[in-house]
């Protein structure tokens, strides 16, 4: 496995692959590896010949009062489990590698970037969207692999692909989580015991909404006050949003017969997690 800390690195490999006319699978982490990234990293073996994952913690997605300084930087740790799941390739640039002294340009997908998380956390899809683009030039994937955690995301960035005629593949991975149903994430490091435990009621909800849907309800509004009646068995869970809607426009709904992103984000403690559940077309 070969470690790339420069775009001119990255793109000569690239180049390699091409003149061998290699396909490419991708996985974009932020580091701190877990097995939800190495899941993704196996669904890119399972597609390309060649794959790359990029270890890059991207300031721009973090706002003013948030934890870029403290995210936990593990790359030696990080390229010990990606070997054997199958990378080939690990692209680990620097901020300044990535955003060179006078850089201006941003990609900002104006609309679904200001919901959910976008709501949340202003400026963060455009963090997101920009350095997704630059990775994806440099890398030139035949496949980009994300999870559906970061349901949000995926949407933006599938409209970004979409609106900006990029010529890659978005492939979306189901949600990996513990035994206990805790969905796999960097920051659950951040959580104190009891702040784990808590942090369960996120599963809980979404399994109550899951299961009432099961019996044929299909009111977005009877769905969303289930899932707030649990939430609310937990205290120390501070909700940010829980939101029913459209998987691709992000937009409420009112109805899950065509299908529904479930969607929830609770702060445990100075943690904040996500997770969410698709409601299949009934």
């Amino acid at each position: 496995m070969k470690v790339v800390h420069t775009v001119t690195g990255m793109r000569a490999l690239r180049h390699d692959a091409t003149a061998q006319g290699l396909t490419v699978g991708f996985v974009p982490t932020m580091g701190a590896l877990h097995a939800g990234h190495l899941s993704l990293v196996r669904e890119a073996r399972r597609r390309a010949q060649l794959v790359v994952v990029s270890i890059f913690v991207n300031p721009l997605q973090f706002g003013p009062n948030e934890d870029y300084g403290q995210y936990p930087r593990t790359l030696e740790k990080d390229c010990a489990l990606l070997e054997p799941a199958g990378a080939d390739v690990v692209f680990a640039p620097s901020s300044e590698e990535m955003y060179p002294k006078g850089a201006t340009t941003i990609v900002d997908v104006e609309d679904l970037g200001m919901k959910l998380d976008g709501g949340s956390r202003p400026g963060h899809f455009r963090g997101v969207a920009t350095v997704v683009s630059k990775l994806f030039h440099i890398v030139q994937p035949t496949w980009a692999v994300f999870g559906q955690k970061d349901a949000a995301q995926v949407a933006v960035l599938r409209r970004m692909v979409h609106d900006l005629n990029m010529d890659l593949e978005l492939v979306v991975a189901p949600i990996a989580r513990e035994s206990d149903g805790l969905a796999l994430s960097s920051r659950n490091a951040y959580l104190s015991v009891a702040e784990r435990r808590q942090a369960l009621v996120l599963h809980r909800a979404l399994m109550a909404v899951e299961q009432l849907a099961a019996t044929g309800e299909t009111r977005a509004g009877q769905l969303r006050q289930c899932a707030l009646q649990v939430l609310a068995t937990e205290p120390a869970a501070k909700l940010d949003y829980l939101e029913i809607v459209d998987p691709d426009t992000l937009d409420a709904v009112a109805e899950t017969l065509h299908g529904a992103l479930v969607a929830v984000a609770a702060w445990f403690g100075p943690t904040r997690l996500i997770d969410n559940l698709l409601l299949p077309v009934r």
